[in-house]
């Protein structure tokens, strides 16, 4: 074929050209050689010599398209003499569908055909798909289309706006019997009604702006209406006949069945607006109804109607929130509050701290099974626990959880017969509980305490779940938390060194103590042991006096300038009794030790005499006396220890035991001391807080009071949540002591003073 210009006859080739185009829109067999030559045809039209006949070819194609469509529409699809109310919508539906099928694929040919008027004399004119999507401009600027969107808008203009009314009324009749579920919808039907209403999509695909017109203008608004009518007069008759939970079941199942039929019968773009009807008409405009028992089901934890309420309320936050979530909080609330509010007793913190645990465990697969741990609900899980957990009972009462949680590791890390994985497992549970304490520094001090009582006196199941647990507690508040902790297993470490070059220092010098001596030397700064304590006055037994005179020379002679102070109310060891009919090895507390060492000598002595001996307060002295009355190693004369009461050594003491211990007694923390504990906590805290604000305004140098508050509220969240009182005392001590100043002409900002 030549591709030079050449002069042509227009109504010749059209003939042949037209002839070719009437198959190829009826789907009709065409010969290669023709569909060759036709593609000729277009091309010559094109490109004719002296003047071109693009534009005529144009509007002979165009005339041709539409006289086709009018011939379909009046012989094929609805031809004369069928009323369209004389139920012959199917066959309106399957005429229209078998036309549209025949016609969408031929106009698709046919556009193939002309592919070279489109692309070099229509597609030059045309603006771009970037200037249709982001400009102001639109395909109908422009008179002329492609061959293809030429087609497919005569359809539109001929076909589907004579026949709108009927096709929309018999599809949504089509899916009205379907809801209904009446028969006589087979798979064929379901494709024809679906066939026809993505015509309506089709018909407009080349728009790049406004594909979804005649859909949406067409269909779309008539279905929302009709199926907003069916869903509201569905609900009323529901809501006569059905409890709360029955109506929840039928409304789940008409969703399901929504969404199903929407997925076949419509454009994607339809099934959220839909749904969104149904939730509206059965949902949105019944929750007094639904609300009525959700306190009821929450109450009874029924799972299977709130697994119907979360599965309605879920594609609508604000209702879940307000009506599911916030009444399942204060279900978990109150259920924590009840459980806890009856504890009482020695082992009270273990008692809340499993409660608690059993509380979280169960709430936590509650939300897994039935809310499909919704984040919502997990959220609403903490905020209720934590609720419960750092509740007061009062305004003058201080919240005891920390120091509950603190004493229940304390019984976990203390020997036991339990084994190490059950107590790495509750360990590990323990921190679900920790977690959520706001007073983390009140748990820091009771814990701190205890594991230096647990160091000291030797009482760990293993170090290696000591450590542990200070790694799971470094996880969760980082490296200050624990920095002391830390230190005090350091200490240890570092003491066993030391007791081992103290022997070999014996051994070179050829010393022998009579006792045998474990030291432990701990950093006043990292223990909680100095001097919040005061060190009790103490006559040492003389068998003592030896050793540790000698490991004072040892230590000054290997760190200089470093002063020892001996804790003896800290100490203990093991005496051999062998003055009895079996001989007894009995671990106890240093100053009992002490007392007993004094009846080597004499078998009764009073009790002025030990006192004064010993140079014990009466405080120490009574309570040490007392434990070794009450293990009968030792016997009153009368029941109130008075000065001249007689103390005598009990010579026929006998015990089925030859080794055992008198000294738990006397570990145990005291309400002084759990008091004492929370006075330094707060002492710690007004501290902490001066420091915090020193820092801020070092680096702010300026600040209004209110945003000072903020970051000092945001940098001691991890630790304690301060109250405004407390910072503003500590705001005030800090003016008075001339680390910060009021600004001058402002009440409410301060400045820093360098």
């Amino acid at each position: 074929m030549s591709l030079k210009p050449k002069k042509v006859n227009f109504n010749e080739i059209w003939s042949d050209l037209r002839n070719t185009a009437e198959a190829v829109i009826k789907l009709d067999k065409v010969e290669k050689n023709v569909w060759n030559s036709s593609f000729s045809n277009v091309y010559n039209l094109c490109v004719a010599h002296p003047e071109p006949f693009a534009d005529l070819l144009y509007e002979e194609t165009k005339q041709f398209l539409k006289q086709h469509v009018e011939t379909m529409l009046h012989t094929r699809v609805n031809p004369p003499g069928i009323n369209s109310n004389d139920g012959e919508q199917p066959d309106l539906l399957k005429r229209y569908y078998d036309a549209w099928s025949e016609y969408s694929k031929g106009i698709n040919y046919l556009h193939n055909l002309y592919s070279y008027l489109n692309q070099q004399h229509i597609k030059k004119q045309k603006i771009s798909d970037a200037d249709v999507v982001y400009g102001n401009l639109t395909t109908e600027t422009y008179e002329q289309m492609e061959i293809g969107e030429l087609g497919l808008d005569i359809w539109r203009t001929r076909m589907i706006e004579s026949l709108s009314f009927d096709l929309v009324k018999y599809i949504l009749e089509g899916i009205k019997a379907d809801r209904m579920g009446h028969p006589g919808l087979d798979e064929e039907r379901v494709r024809i009604i679906s066939g026809v209403m993505h015509s309506f999509v089709e018909v407009q695909a080349y728009n790049k702006t406004g594909s979804l017109k005649i859909y949406q203008w067409l269909f779309e608004c008539p279905l929302l209406l009709a199926s907003g009518e069916y869903y509201a007069t569905e609900a009323t008759a529901l809501l006569q006949r059905c409890t709360v939970s029955e109506y929840m079941e039928k409304v789940i199942k008409i969703l399901d069945d929504e969404n199903r039929r929407a997925q076949k019968f419509l454009h994607s773009s339809s099934i959220p607006k839909l749904l969104k009807q149904c939730e509206e008409k059965f949902i949105n405009e019944r929750l007094d109804f639904l609300y009525s028992e959700c306190k009821q089901m929450v109450a009874q934890e029924n799972r299977k109607d709130l697994r119907n309420m979360y599965i309605i309320l879920k594609p609508i936050p604000d209702h879940l929130k307000i009506m599911l979530i916030q009444t399942f909080l204060d279900h978990i609330k109150n259920e924590g509050l009840e459980t806890i509010s009856t504890l009482k007793g020695e082992s009270i913190h273990i008692q809340f701290v499993e409660d608690m645990l059993k509380v979280h465990k169960k709430y936590t697969q509650l939300i897994a099974e039935v809310f499909e741990s919704d984040p919502l609900f997990l959220s609403a899980l903490d905020k209720a626990c934590a609720s419960v957990i750092n509740r007061r009972p009062s305004d003058k009462q201080p919240c005891r959880s920390a120091e509950y949680v603190a004493k229940y590791c304390d019984t976990l890390l203390k020997k036991s017969k339990t084994s190490e994985s059950e107590i790495d497992q509750k360990l590990t549970n323990n921190i679900t509980i920790f977690k959520y304490i706001e007073d983390k520094d009140v748990y820091q001090k009771f814990y701190s305490r205890l594991l230096a009582k647990r160091l000291i006196h030797e009482q760990s199941q293993s170090m290696d779940a000591e450590e542990a647990m200070i790694n799971r507690l470094k996880q969760a508040c980082g490296y200050e938390f624990t920095n002391k902790l830390h230190r005090m297993f350091t200490d240890i470490s570092l003491s066993a060194d030391l007791n081992n070059k103290f022997n070999n220092y014996l051994k070179q010098e050829n010393i022998d103590l009579g006792i045998n001596l474990s030291i432990k030397v701990l950093q006043a700064g990292a223990w909680p042991l100095g001097p919040t304590q005061t060190v009790i006055t103490f006559a040492v037994p003389q068998e003592f006096e030896k050793a540790i005179r000698m490991f004072e020379t040892f230590y000054h002679n290997s760190f200089s300038g470093r002063k020892l102070t001996w804790l003896h109310h800290m100490c203990h060891g093991e005496l051999k009794l062998g003055y009895l009919k079996k001989t007894y090895i009995v671990t106890m507390q240093t100053y009992q030790m002490a007392m007993l060492l004094l009846f080597e000598l004499s078998d009764s002595m009073t009790c002025k005499d030990i006192q004064t001996t010993l140079q014990l307060n009466t405080e120490t002295f009574q309570k040490h006396m007392q434990s070794l009355l009450e293990s009968k190693l030792l016997i009153a004369g009368s029941e109130n220890l008075e000065d001249n009461t007689k103390i005598v050594l009990n010579l026929d003491y006998s015990n089925k035991r030859t080794k055992f211990k008198i000294t738990s007694a006397l570990q145990k923390e005291t309400p002084q001391e759990v008091e004492h504990t929370i006075n330094a906590v707060d002492e710690d805290r007004k501290l902490y807080l001066q420091a915090a604000i020193v820092r801020i305004m070092k680096l702010r140098k300026v600040l209004k009071h209110n945003a000072l508050i903020q970051e000092i509220l945001s940098q001691t969240n991890v630790s304690f949540t301060p109250s405004i009182t407390i910072i503003k005392k500590c705001i005030e001590s800090l003016i008075d002591k001339q680390y910060i100043e009021r600004t001058p002409n402002s009440g409410d900002e301060y400045s820093y003073v360098a």
